[in-house]
């Protein structure tokens, strides 16, 4: 395809780039259309197992996800997590979220103080909820916070990938901090060299809408019976819409 023709035109010139450099070579993978259920469950299965595999071996993997594209890593690998924070340009006091495939899930890296239906309603989907860290978590992933952002996208790769790897997935924008956020790969090229594994999952959403680069909503439900918008994101009119009529929450005064 015209897609993955430029892509890869792109990525052989930044990977000669980076050969000279030392920078290693991110490897390419076109997602194919559907999802495992799909008729070309092979190609979607090939692509999670590279993926999985780039994330195990301690590499950064650049991922679509429901609402931008994201870079990933393994949350209890910290020297992954110290190499993301350095891609981004950030030091460890802007948090990263954690990312997983099941809302089931949630309670091993979170202390919860809100009904499980709660989660279900807003989960999977482009909002990311903030709680309290258990002490599964891994200390060196955002030390500076007892809170913890969790993200679990609406997009059945990043299910399938988040199911296929043994813990939570560390999840930020795949762009540097302060920086645009992307809706395809060549957006962020220059973030390719320090990159395992891109996996092109195409453009998300409309790519001419200012909308679409919003990235999730992201509400800290940390405080019993209260919520508070710290990122209004994409979603934010249903989410508050779904914490305050059906489950009471008030906001919390800033």
């Amino acid at each position: 395809s015209p897609r993955m023709a430029r892509a890869a035109l792109a990525l052989a010139r930044v990977a000669e780039g980076a050969a000279g450099l030392g920078l290693g070579r991110a490897r390419l993978v076109l997602l194919p259309p559907g999802d495992a259920a799909q008729p070309d469950p092979h190609g979607w299965r090939e692509a999670v197992a590279a993926a999985a595999g780039a994330l195990q071996a301690g590499g950064l993997v650049a991922v679509p996800t429901d609402t931008v594209y994201g870079v990933a890593c393994l949350a209890q690998d910290s020297a992954a997590v110290r190499s993301i924070y350095s891609l981004k340009g950030r030091n460890g006091t802007k948090p990263l979220a954690i990312c997983l495939g099941d809302v089931e899930r949630l309670y091993r890296y979170c202390h919860v103080n809100v009904p499980d239906e709660l989660l279900r309603d807003l989960l999977p989907g482009p909002v990311t909820l903030v709680l309290q860290r258990s002490e599964e978590l891994n200390k060196d992933l955002n030390p500076f916070t007892s809170l913890v952002g969790v993200r679990i996208p609406n997009h059945p790769f990043m299910r399938d990938l988040a199911r296929a790897c043994s813990g939570p997935l560390a999840l930020t924008s795949a762009n540097i901090s302060s920086q645009g956020s992307t809706l395809t790969v060549l957006e962020f090229q220059d973030l390719w060299p320090q990159l395992s594994l891109i996996i092109d999952g195409g453009p998300i959403g409309d790519i001419q809408s200012p909308e679409c680069r919003l990235g999730s909503t992201v509400v800290d439900l940390s405080v019993s019976g209260k919520f508070s918008i710290i990122r209004p994101g994409c979603a934010l009119t249903p989410t508050v819409e779904i914490l305050k009529k059906k489950y009471g929450l008030v906001p919390e005064s800033s």
